[in-house]
């Protein structure tokens, strides 16, 4: 184990995106939190985060939470007024 200290923070997230995450999270017995840093630390490493059956769940859950934004969307998302 690596000893670490962490920090609250506020993220503005999407809201079908997050609903997505925290099914995921629940799914996988970790906290939000955990799950994005794992992201996150994968991302850095230009490492796939998931495995075949967890993107299978992903995709699953995208279709109960109705979310249909893809990677190409990533950068071109802009917040209702």
């Amino acid at each position: 184990m690596v000893s670490i200290e962490r920090t609250q923070t506020g993220v503005r997230l999407e809201r079908n995106t997050l609903k997505v995450l925290k099914a995921l999270a629940e799914y996988l017995d970790m906290s939000l939190g955990e799950l994005l840093e794992g992201m996150t630390l994968h991302a850095f490493e230009g490492k796939a985060p998931f495995t075949p059956e967890t993107l299978a769940k992903i995709d699953q859950l995208k279709a109960v939470y109705g979310l249909s934004l893809t990677a190409s969307d990533a950068h071109r998302l802009k917040e209702r007024q």
